[in-house]
C-alpha cells in the first residue's frame, strides 16, 4: 500500500491512482490472455492429405524410392533371367521392364502414402533401371569371364549368331571381326550403350504409366 504519492498527497487505502496527479499508485501485472478454447488441430485424415499432396523428390537421396526402385529391379532381373525361345527374349526382357517401372511406383505408394505424379513415377522408372541394367551389366561380366577362361568366347558367338539365323558368310565375316581386340572392345561398349538406353527409357514409361494407376494411395480408414 502507498502512503503518499510523489507529489505529496496521501491518497486514500483502496485508491489505485492519485486524486491530486493521477498517477497510478500499484504496477499492474499483465495477466494472460484466457483462451475459452484449445487451438483445434487438424485431424488424422486431413493431416494425412496434406502430406500426400506435399511435393515429394524423386532421386537417390530418398531412402523409400531407392528400396522400391531396387525391389522392382530385383523381381524384373528374376524374370528376365527365366528361359524363354530365342523369338520372345526381346519382347519379354521389354514387358518385365515396362512391369519394373510400374511395380516400383506401387511399392513407393504403399510404403510413402503420398500422391506420386506421372514426372515423379518416371523419375522413380529410371531409378529402377540403372538398378535393372546394373544387375545386367554384372550377369554378363560373370558370364564373358566364366566363358573366357573356358576358351570359347568365339564359340559363344558363333552359337548366339547361328541362333539368330545370320548366313554362314556373314558369320565368318562378324567373327573374324570379333577377334580384333579393338572391334570386340567397340561391340562390347556399344552394347552397353545399348543396353543401358533400354533399360532405362523402359521403365521410365512403365513408371509414368504406373503413376496414373498406382499414383493415388488407397483409402485405409
Amino acid at each position: 500500500m502507498v502512503e503518499q504519492c510523489t507529489c505529496g498527497a496521501k491518497p486514500p487505502a483502496d485508491a489505485r491512482f492519485c486524486h491530486r496527479c493521477g498517477r497510478p499508485l500499484f504496477e499492474e501485472t499483465p495477466r494472460l490472455e484466457e483462451t475459452s478454447e484449445p487451438p483445434e488441430l487438424p485431424s488424422a485424415s486431413a493431416s494425412s492429405w496434406v502430406a500426400a499432396l506435399a511435393p515429394t523428390e524423386i532421386t537417390f537421396a530418398n531412402r523409400i524410392a531407392v528400396r522400391s526402385g531396387l525391389l522392382a529391379a530385383i523381381v524384373a532381373s528374376l524374370l528376365i533371367s527365366l528361359p524363354m525361345p530365342a523369338f520372345l527374349n526381346l519382347v519379354w526382357a521389354l514387358l518385365c521392364l515396362l512391369g519394373a517401372g510400374m511395380l516400383s511406383v506401387h511399392f513407393y505408394v504403399k510404403r510413402a502414402g503420398v500422391v506420386l505424379a506421372p514426372k515423379a513415377g518416371a523419375r522413380l522408372g529410371w531409378i529402377t533401371g540403372v538398378f535393372a541394367f546394373t544387375f545386367a551389366v554384372l550377369s554378363f561380366t560373370i558370364t564373358m569371364l566364366l566363358i573366357t577362361r573356358r576358351g570359347g568366347l568365339m564359340e559363344f558367338y558363333r552359337q548366339q549368331f547361328e541362333m539368330r539365323g545370320i548366313p554362314p558368310e556373314q558369320l565368318e565375316s562378324a567373327l573374324r571381326i570379333l577377334e580384333n581386340p579393338v572391334a570386340l572392345a567397340a561391340t562390347v561398349v556399344l552394347s552397353l550403350i545399348v543396353m543401358f538406353v533400354l533399360f532405362t527409357a523402359v521403365p521410365v514409361a512403365g513408371g509414368a504409366l504406373g503413376a496414373k494407376f498406382f499414383g493415388v494411395p488407397r483409402d485405409r480408414g
